[in-house]
């Protein structure tokens, strides 16, 4: 036999010794990198104290009046909550699925680790999982990984193990879950657990179901993928593995397992989309007045952030109200878009009126770009009438996107009429309604914050008003023949309609109510338009008004929050009430940072001229131009009111007044050259009227508006009764008729006070 060489022991000890030296070196260089990451070589780790103040960036939050969220102010849609406010089951979710010893370990679980190590390193098994515990990936959620190279990916792996240990040591598990469930991404840019609860199903996170909870939880492996309203299948699937790894760990019985896989998801989902929701005017408007407040919070001193700082901001806005509003806005304005673009039919100015398109397509982007390389107006032109693409082309009955040019887009939007609505509560200002336009995405402009139109026959109530206080009283007769004025340039204003009224003479009451253009001038001259001027800044009117005898029919500029202030007046009797949109503003805590009113105004007019007016417009109601919400919307609340038409039938206007709400509503145009075809579409009774009279119709049928729609009027005191108590027209006597020749207009000089 041959001897073993002796040579095979010691290269056997050699191979150990290269193993065991390599094993070690390896072993001193993880060290070694651990160390390094420790010290901050490959970026500095959180210091405990930061760790212990952890400050999130949270959103903020509107309500309506009824306590209903509307929308959201944000950068990262989040609203942190309590330990206290997670239902058991939600919690018990995240561990069976996330980390089953979250209670046994502190921070790592080498278990799962060495796990994980052996199913991908031996076995190949990439599907094996992270191993991450919740501490990790919630050391992960506050401090986001940068780069995804995997030298990268293992720094970061280690850095999130040790601030993992850091944050066991300073926090409890309670505060651990906490944290994380207020930070954790659940895709869309909405973070923690409250704002999923409520983008997903509309409820709060104490609200959730066993379902829901393990819905929302199975989408932390993938929020994209397993999004159940992207992917319904497979967020089901996902949902029921939860639930099965919630009973595994004896969470629920295997009898309520088989219970809730069966389940559908049943989503409410609710998007806080900034141009989309109910009242995204009134949203934008909060938003302005939001940022101002915390403009005057800096100069105290005090630092908010709308964005940032989780403010809840508690609105005037009636929820339900505003729902009837939005609902009428659509059946109303449809209809009359439609009767509007048939009345014009191949003649319609944005289909003739190149020159008109042309100068709306000057104010375009588009249109400025080009002009800036130099291109003459004509080749800018042809440009935008050839740059054919995909664009959406919207309207009443579907959104959709077609093939067109921009000059396509111009004339289709340019044919829109437009609207805004404002109700406000006259005793306290708070705006119950807020509606600046018939679509807050294609049409951003809010006419009723930004808008200042001519008002037509809307300001003849403050004609009126200023002559009763001036002492002329109601049954004064004003004569309804035309006239022309030599000394304001031969300026002749007409009544509307064709009734011969030469020899007539009105009351107050009845040249009001029945909106008689020639009356309302007549009364202005004897008021004084100086008198009536000052009355109408009085009433809330901050607008400069024209010092001409035209503001008896309303061709002042002036916006729908400022005449909603000024008609306020009336069932307040004689007081303005400045509109409001928010009550009160806290921090995420729900305590009260600022609270506010209405500014208390002086009385503009006597309580018996409040009365008298407000007598005067219920026979607009019930006998005048607002008569329809009588006889065709058999209306029978008590309601005052005034119509209003500009000329031309550029503006269409309604004011509805009752004793708990006044309603302003205004429809037309955005471009001012193109206004109505005819008065019978045009005229403030049949283009603006019906948002209010649709909207009462509504509110009648639930009690829970009987407040306001049952609400009476106080009765008026004897004085007004007998100072009304007269004919409401007049015929001239035989030989007043028999010298006044009625094919000849009368001339005079109009008397300026």
């Amino acid at each position: 036999m041959k001897k073993k060489s002796s040579k095979q022991p010691q290269r056997r000890q050699r191979y150990i010794k290269i193993i065991g030296y390599t094993f070690l070196s390896l072993l001193a260089f993880f060290f070694l990198f651990i160390f390094s990451v420790q010290i901050g070589v490959w970026g500095k780790l959180p210091s405990k104290e930061e760790l212990s103040n952890i400050q999130y960036q949270m959103a903020s939050e509107v309500f309506t009046a009824d306590s209903v969220l509307i929308g959201k102010y944000y950068l990262y849609d989040r609203q942190p909550i309590s330990f206290e406010e997670f239902p058991e089951h939600l919690t018990q979710a995240l561990i069976a699925i996330e980390d089953e010893r979250f209670y046994e370990h502190s921070g790592i679980d080498y278990k799962s680790l060495l796990r994980v190590a052996f199913k991908t390193v031996l076995m190949g098994n990439n599907a094996s999982g992270g191993g991450s515990t919740i501490s990790q990936q919630l050391a992960k959620n506050l401090y986001p990984r940068k780069e995804r190279n995997r030298t990268n990916l293992l720094v970061d792996k280690v850095k999130e193990m040790i601030i993992a240990k850091k944050l066991e040591r300073i926090f409890d598990k309670d505060e651990i879950l906490t944290n994380y469930l207020n930070t954790v991404s659940f895709g869309d840019n909405t973070f923690g657990i409250e704002s999923a609860a409520l983008k997903f199903y509309n409820t709060r996170t104490k609200d959730l179901t066993i379902p829901q909870a393990a819905t929302l939880v199975g989408m932390l492996k993938a929020t994209y993928g397993y999004n159940p309203r992207l992917f319904p299948e497979k967020s089901r699937n996902r949902r029921n593995l939860v639930l099965k790894a919630m009973e595994a760990n004896n969470f629920i019985t295997e009898e309520a397992t088989s219970n809730f896989v069966e389940e559908e998801l049943q989503l409410d989902y609710r998007e806080f989309d900034y141009n989309a929701g109910i009242a995204p005017y009134f949203r934008e408007q909060v938003r302005k007045e939001m940022l101002k407040w915390i403009d005057d919070q800096k100069a105290k001193g005090l630092d908010y952030n709308i964005y940032t700082s989780g403010l809840k901001i508690y609105t005037t806005l009636n929820y339900k109200m505003q729902q009837v509003a939005e609902d009428v806005l659509v059946s109303h304005m449809s209809k009359l878009q439609a009767d509007f673009e048939r009345s014009y039919g191949n003649n319609a100015p944005w289909l003739k009126d190149n020159g008109l398109m042309e100068k709306i397509a000057r104010k375009t982007n588009a249109y400025k770009k080009l002009q800036k390389t130099g291109i003459p107006h004509k080749q800018i032109i042809d440009s935008l009438s050839n740059d054919h693409r995909l664009r959406p082309l919207n309207n009443w009955k579907e959104n959709k996107e077609v093939e067109a040019s921009t000059m396509d887009s111009i004339r289709h939007y340019t044919k829109f009429l437009n609207t805004g609505s404002l109700v406000v509560d006259p005793s306290n200002g708070e705006v119950l309604v807020w509606i600046g336009g018939i679509n807050f995405k294609q049409f951003k402009y809010d006419h009723i914050a930004q808008s200042k139109r001519q008002v037509g026959s809307t300001f003849k109530p403050i004609v009126y008003t200023t002559a009763l206080e001036k002492g002329i009283p109601p049954c004064t007769y004003f004569s309804a023949e035309e006239v022309q004025y030599d000394n304001l340039k031969g300026w002749s204003p007409s009544n509307s309609g064709n009734k011969d009224e030469a020899y007539l003479n009105y009351s107050m009451e009845e040249g009001l109510s029945n909106s008689v253009n020639t009356v309302a001038v007549k009364v202005l001259e004897k008021t004084g338009i100086g008198n009536v001027i000052d009355m109408a800044k009085s009433m809330g009117i901050s607008e400069k008004l024209p010092n001409e005898a035209s503001i008896a029919l309303g061709t002042g500029e002036i916006s729908i929050l400022e005449l909603a202030k000024a008609y306020t007046s009336f069932p307040n009797y004689g007081t303005p009430t400045t509109p409001i949109l928010i009550k009160r503003i806290t921090n995420q805590k729900d305590s009260t940072l600022a609270t506010f009113t209405s500014k208390k105004q002086n009385a503009a007019y006597s309580k018996q001229t409040a009365q008298t007016m407000i007598e005067m417009m219920k026979s607009t109601i019930n006998t005048g131009t607002a008569s329809r919400l009588r006889t065709s919307y058999g209306l029978k609340n008590d309601i005052a009111g005034k119509t209003g038409t500009t000329q031309n039938n550029k503006d269409a206007w309604f004011v509805g007044i009752m004793p708990k709400l006044v309603h302003i509503s205004w429809v037309g145009l955005d471009q001012h050259e193109i206004g109505f075809s005819n008065t019978g579409i045009g005229q403030g009774a049949n283009a603006a009227l019906p948002l209010f009279g649709l909207w009462i119709q509504q509110l009648n049928k639930k009690k829970d508006f009987d407040p306001y729609t049952k609400s009476r009027f106080s009765k008026p005191s004897s004085a007004v009764t007998e100072a009304l108590n007269c004919e409401p027209i007049k015929r001239d006597g035989f030989f007043k008729r028999l010298f006044k020749n009625p094919n000849k207009k009368k001339t005079k000089k109009f008397k300026s006070q």
